[in-house]
């Protein structure tokens, strides 16, 4: 029922985004031949049950964009779509934008059209979408992609969050001064704390979500969590942000194998969500504070890929050093002359 571009066995991924062609697809019916399309059956259901999961959904479609979008308000599903792509581009332009826009990969997005050539033309555009036919709608919702392991709290509110960081965007664009100014202005909350039993699914999800703010690409369950949450030798820290325009969830994770003399960063990742408020560092000066304290030396691994350079960049401007390479496998040394500072506009708070 799906199509990817190559024949090879791939690693399956949880997807983050459906985007739904209109025509034939979400509804029965061309638009613009006939104004009275009907939704097809279950659709309101797919894409409310998808929306619980945590997984966003958008549109592209060569369509007019008000008759389309007032089609949708009729339906009351308009709300359900972020950066809806309804013109008359090509379909595969209008998922790049939509996966530039909220910023994930595109082997993270899935494109559901009752055309051939639609789905052919975006496989062979953008070979990591995974893509749909719409006469398989029915099972939709049971295939391993659409399944996410748990539902967490932030999966249920995810498409919220997204909402809220486009009104934060709006502001950001329409706002005169230094970017300071602007982050000053958002009045931004930084929670770290210990994780708790009931931050591992959130964890767990952390580690399979995130790409490209990751240091190591590790993926932990969240058995392998909890093991190093009890460990005395671990510390497992989690990471929260809030601002006036609401929460961004669960956006961050650090694992620490800490030794009496050095601690060793396991991992350290950062949602995407929060790439541009300048948090990205908050949680490793933590971490590092937190060392000084016990005069531990602080080292990290990393292993590089071609997503997470930002990370790769975030220790070195941090003070890290390599200490020791061997392949694509860097583990970094921190120099303990160099102070953390956190950012004035950040309220830090550190829980228990």
């Amino acid at each position: 029922m799906s199509e990817r571009a190559s024949d090879k066995k791939v690693e399956r991924k949880t997807i983050k985004c459906l985007v739904w062609d209109l025509d034939d697809t979400l509804w029965r019916g061309v638009l613009l031949e006939d104004g009275d399309v009907s939704l097809r059956l279950r659709v309101r259901d797919i894409i409310l049950a998808l929306d619980s999961r945590g997984i966003l959904q958008s549109i592209a479609s060569k369509n007019d964009f008000d008759n389309a979008a007032e089609k949708l308000q009729e339906f009351g599903l308009l709300e359900y779509f972020l950066y809806p792509q309804i013109n008359w581009n090509s379909k595969s332009s209008s998922v790049k934008k939509i996966a530039e826009s909220l910023n994930i990969g595109l082997d993270a997005i899935a494109f559901i059209d009752d055309q051939p050539f639609e789905r052919a033309e975006v496989r062979d555009a953008l070979p990591d979408v995974l893509c749909i036919d719409a006469a398989n709608l029915d099972s939709l919702l049971e295939i391993p992609e659409m399944n996410p392991r748990f539902i967490t709290e932030d999966s249920e509110v995810r498409r919220l969050m997204y909402i809220s960081e486009i009104a934060r965007n709006k502001v950001e664009a329409e706002f005169i001064g230094p970017k300071e100014e602007f982050l000053a202005s958002l009045e931004m909350v930084f929670t770290i704390s210990s994780a708790k039993e009931e931050d591992l699914k959130r964890a767990e999800e952390l580690t399979i979500r995130t790409n490209q703010l990751n240091t190591t690409g590790y993926t932990y369950s969240f058995d392998e969590l909890n093991e190093f949450r009890l460990s005395e030798k671990h510390k497992l820290l989690i990471s929260s942000l809030d601002d006036r325009f609401g929460a961004y969830g669960k956006i961050g994770l650090a694992l620490i194998e800490c030794q009496n003399e050095i601690w060793t960063i396991k991992l350290l990742l950062m949602s995407c969500r929060v790439m541009s408020r300048g948090v990205g560092k908050i949680l490793l000066n933590h971490v590092l504070m937190m060392a000084r304290e016990r005069n531990a030396i602080v080292r990290a691994e990393f292993i590089v890929n071609d997503r997470n350079r930002m990370m790769y960049v975030t220790y070195k401007f941090s003070g890290f050093k390599e200490y020791r390479k061997d392949g694509d496998f860097i583990l970094f040394q921190h120099d303990p002359t160099l102070i953390p500072v956190i950012p004035e506009y950040v309220k830090l708070q550190v829980m228990d």
